[in-house]
């Protein structure tokens, strides 16, 4: 016997446990609040993804806009098809723009009785050469520009992952060179329910295709009794996906118990999802037009009577933006705004965007900080079994999209303040009205202001000689592209 299957045969699922009984002492609770808990550093997102698909009963729902075909990406597949081996239903709805597996590989688990993928606004990617992606951009820009940026990961109904991460190795802390920081929200209950009205919108929408229906050369392997047995031995081999990994995984109902007795779950009837439709808008205002959670965000921003601390990747305002910082600022509301350094990005055709306005944006009086790449809190948030292993720090990254309302409402969600998401992607955020939630989520963003984590910005003052002359020369190069795209 190999030592993949080996690895896999001592670690095997516990049938005497299911998510139902999991959940049986918190049931009525579910009723009428949604429990929230916060799920800060990559390893616990990971290994509560992995645990609800080893214990789900009925159904997973998985909306993503990346869902990536690397090493997460991999063992995920495999926990999936698990699942689907069980008689579990998986639904998997992913963006047809970073999609970046072969269409063998999705139709391959499409084939499975127990799975259906369908992939969001196609024409850009599967299925097409360069010439016809180009064609798409260049005939239907607006169209080819719309992208379903919602994550939402939904096990049997009612319990509910939904934040930043997406699915790929620097969201879980498994990248050799670059990670996110990131964060997501686990929802237990009431709430849910708008999740999955939600999710089932997108599924039924028009822009919504079978991926069956992509190709007209189906590949004979899917066939194949044994097609998924290279995905399984893949997800065994310790050098992949480590037995103590499976182990955390296997010790998550003692964890689950913790986490409902801990004082971090809590329990809330003021908890409120917000997503668009798919879609977006009309476009009748062209690139523009915005969306729900934009309207609704617009609506927390105005209404902050203290203070607003805010977490994005990227930091691009329009003059709307700025002027409503501007007049927010002028009333006396505390405004500080982390973001990426140049390096610290993964983006810098958006920072590039963002350093043409950072003088104009403090002159609002918004205060900003730029996130370190060797972040000192590195080392806490990330937990990865990999990071444990390497003798040096990859770069870190922010891709947290968070904001605290007066310290006693917070957002989790996928909106960046950009363009992009304000008027172009679908987006979803959560919004929790809890003192303790927020003061928990609080709390990680005061440490990430703090200098050992953050560079304060200035008018006489940024980071960005501290990254290479071509790194520099690659972000101005970019200030020729238009900023509603960004």
């Amino acid at each position: 016997m190999t030592k993949t299957s080996t690895n896999c045969q001592n670690i095997k699922r516990d049938t005497t446990i299911s998510l139902s009984a999991a959940l049986k002492e918190v049931k009525p609770l579910m009723q009428d609040k949604t429990g929230v808990y916060v799920l800060e550093d990559g390893g616990t997102a990971m290994v509560t993804r992995a645990w609800l698909c080893e214990y789900a009963e009925k159904s997973i729902d998985i909306q993503y806009f990346i869902f990536s075909t690397d090493n997460i990406g991999l063992i995920a597949s495999d926990y999936l098809v698990r699942a689907a081996d069980r008689g579990v239903k998986v639904r998997l709805l992913i963006d047809d723009i970073m999609v970046d597996g072969g269409f063998k590989d999705i139709l391959s688990l499409n084939a499975h009785e127990n799975i259906e993928i369908r992939i969001y606004n196609p024409g850009v990617n599967l299925g097409k050469n360069i010439f016809q992606k180009i064609g798409k951009f260049a005939t239907d820009f607006r169209s080819a520009n719309q992208r379903m940026h919602n994550k939402t990961f939904v096990v049997d109904k009612q319990v509910v992952i939904t934040g930043g991460r997406n699915i790929a190795d620097e969201y879980f802390d498994y990248d050799h060179e670059y990670n996110f920081r990131d964060r997501d929200v686990l929802l237990l209950g009431k709430e849910t329910k708008q999740i999955n009205t939600s999710f089932q919108q997108f599924w039924d929408s028009d822009l919504s295709v079978p991926a069956i229906e992509l190709t007209d050369t189906l590949p004979e392997e899917l066939n194949d009794k044994d097609r998924f047995s290279k995905l399984h031995e893949y997800a065994c081999n310790p050098e992949n996906f480590w037995p103590q990994v499976r182990e955390k995984i296997q010790n998550l109902p003692q964890v689950f118990k913790s986490l409902k007795e801990s004082d971090k779950l809590v329990w809330t009837d003021s908890v409120s999802f917000v997503s668009d439709f798919p879609g977006k808008n009309d476009g009748e205002s062209g690139l523009g037009g915005g969306g729900i959670t934009t309207s609704k965000l617009l609506k927390l921003v105005k209404s902050a009577k203290k203070s607003i601390e805010i977490q994005t990747p990227y930091l691009i305002t329009s003059e709307l933006g700025k002027n409503l910082f501007k007049e927010v600022v002028e009333r006396g509301v505390k405004v500080r705004i982390l973001t990426n350094s140049l390096a610290s990005t993964d983006n810098v055709e958006a920072f590039s965007s963002y350093q043409t306005d950072r003088e104009a944006l403090l002159e609002t009086g918004v205060k900003i900080y730029e996130f370190k790449p060797d972040a000192a809190e590195q080392t806490k948030i990330m937990t990865g079994a990999l990071q444990e292993e390497l003798d040096y720090k990859p770069t870190f990254g922010l891709h947290a999209k968070s904001m605290v309302i007066d310290g006693k409402t917070t957002i989790i969600g996928t909106f960046n303040l950009d363009p992009r998401s304000a008027n172009l992607n679908t987006e979803c955020i959560t919004i929790i009205n809890s003192k303790e939630i927020t003061k928990f989520v609080l709390e990680g963003m005061e440490e990430e202001f703090k200098p050992e984590n953050s560079w304060h910005i200035t008018l006489d003052y940024n980071p960005d000689s501290e990254v290479s002359n071509y790194k520099r020369l690659k972000t101005w190069t970019r200030k020729i592209l238009p900023k509603d795209i960004l």
